[in-house]
């Protein structure tokens, strides 16, 4: 049973119950950084995903971040807080002079900034999408839009996808599709309905085309709001982060299923908003506006915790129920922080720099895919991209060891990134990447697989 589960954590992304992990960090760190590792977990709860950890940080700046012992990596992973790259002064003096003016706003006020950033968010997104509410966290905003969608719906069940991750909250673990996060915590939320993924590469029953597998769970999302009758609301991430890019038809049937069926369609755009995609919203590549946007992450520049909810004005009925009541609801230093990562993607022209960065990666991937039999397929949108590693492209078995292998071997060389399924090479770098630093990455990765394949 333990060894089913380890293999069923694994395939989720890399943990820190690894062997490789033990090997590469017996390699590479001195006694000063694992007397602080020490320290951590003796004052921090372990879980499988933070502590023990695996390193001590002293620096994060532009795209790299630099551990104790003054080792540089370019960081593709930065839990996608960084589209304006670590440190960014543009955003950090404005903290600061926010700071001097008025550094917290209390409960029943609001102040100038907050209302400027809610202003500007709402005018960047797409259709009616006009009202804000913030939060200080990514799972808060998600259920901020759950518990909205209940209220507007007069109704309770939610439609989400296997393997997705809406945060680590009890209410979001229920939406949510990772056995991580979920195994040992239930009774989870009802009214949850689970279905399978967009990913046309690995379909679990062999059934039509790879083109056709993805429309065929969106008929089956339009197929259970039928039946069900009295769905609130699909929750989704539009693309998510292994990557899976579904189609423009696949967003298209479920947003049509939506409005024939009274339901909403909540979009979880947390980690890629703001420019990841080389749009302001991943929902605007697909040319379909949902009703609710949940955004984080990226949205306080790398330094400051703030998320929140883009809702259509349609919703704005919750009047006399309390949808959130969180203390840094309307933060002034957050909105500050927030207003100068906008300012800073759109004075540097960030949006064009990713689209085209995009392109040449995916360009690059696809070479590596035709030249390396342990890459299974390649996908990305923007700079969200991904490399799945498998043992055979004919039957696809999923090459756990070999990625975790390519991974520690790339962070060796000074590149670091995470796993996600576990097989799956997730690279999510700063939007600030230069061509160079993108194709030093890359020829890190191409090395990295290259000497797994050899042996």
């Amino acid at each position: 049973m333990k060894e089913s589960l380890d293999r069923q954590h694994r395939l989720e992304g890399d943990i820190n119950i690894s062997e490789k992990r033990v090997k590469w960090q017996k390699e590479n760190l001195n006694e000063d950084t694992f007397s602080v590792l020490k320290e951590d977990e003796k004052y921090f709860l372990k879980q499988s995903l933070s502590t023990p950890c695996l390193n001590v940080l002293k620096g994060a700046y532009g795209p790299y971040i630099e551990d104790l012992q003054g080792r540089k990596y370019l960081d593709f992973h930065g839990n996608n807080v960084h589209q304006v790259g670590f440190a960014n002064k543009f955003v950090i003096d404005a903290i600061k002079r926010q700071l001097d003016e008025l550094s917290f706003c209390t409960r029943r006020y609001t102040n100038r900034t907050v209302v400027e950033f809610a202003k500007k968010l709402s005018g960047l997104a797409p259709g009616n999408l006009n009202k804000v509410l913030f939060a200080p966290g990514g799972a808060e905003a998600v259920s901020m839009a759950i518990k909205l969608a209940r209220v507007y719906t007069k109704r309770y069940k939610i439609i989400s996808m296997w393997d997705s991750f809406h945060g680590a909250t009890l209410d979001t673990i229920s939406v949510g599709g990772e056995t991580v996060f979920r195994q040992d915590i239930g009774p989870l939320m009802t009214g949850v309905e689970h279905v399978p993924p967009p990913d046309s590469y690995r379909r679990f029953m062999d059934i039509g085309k790879p083109e056709e597998w993805e429309i065929l769970w969106a008929k089956y999302i339009e197929y259970i709001l039928e039946k069900e009758g009295d769905v609130a609301a699909v929750l989704s991430e539009p693309v998510r982060s292994t990557p899976y890019v579904p189609s423009k038809q696949y967003w298209r049937i479920i947003r049509d299923a939506c409005d024939k069926h009274g339901a909403l369609l909540i979009f979880d755009e947390i980690t890629h908003a703001l420019g990841r995609t080389g749009r302001w919203f991943t929902c605007q590549n697909y040319d379909v506006n949902p009703d609710i946007l949940c955004v984080g992450k990226g949205l306080g520049g790398g330094i400051f915790p703030i998320a929140g909810i883009i809702a259509d004005e349609k919703l704005d009925v919750a009047g006399r129920t309390a949808l959130d009541h969180f203390t840094h609801e309307k933060s002034p230093v957050g909105a500050a922080a927030g207003l100068a990562t906008i300012k800073y993607i759109e004075e540097n022209n960030l949006l064009e720099h990713v689209r085209n960065l995009g392109k040449l990666a995916l360009k690059k991937m696809n070479r590596m895919l035709e030249r390396h039999m342990l890459i299974g397929s390649v996908s990305g949108i923007g700079l969200l991209l991904g490399i799945e590693i498998v043992r055979d492209k004919k039957s696809m078995e999923p090459g756990l060891d070999e990625a975790e292998e390519i991974m520690y071997r790339c962070l060796s060389k000074g590149l670091s990134f995470k796993l996600t399924m576990g097989n799956i090479l997730t690279l999510t770098p700063a939007l600030v990447i230069t061509e160079e630093q993108l194709m030093t990455a890359f020829k890190i990765i191409d090395e990295s697989i290259a000497e797994v394949e050899g042996g």
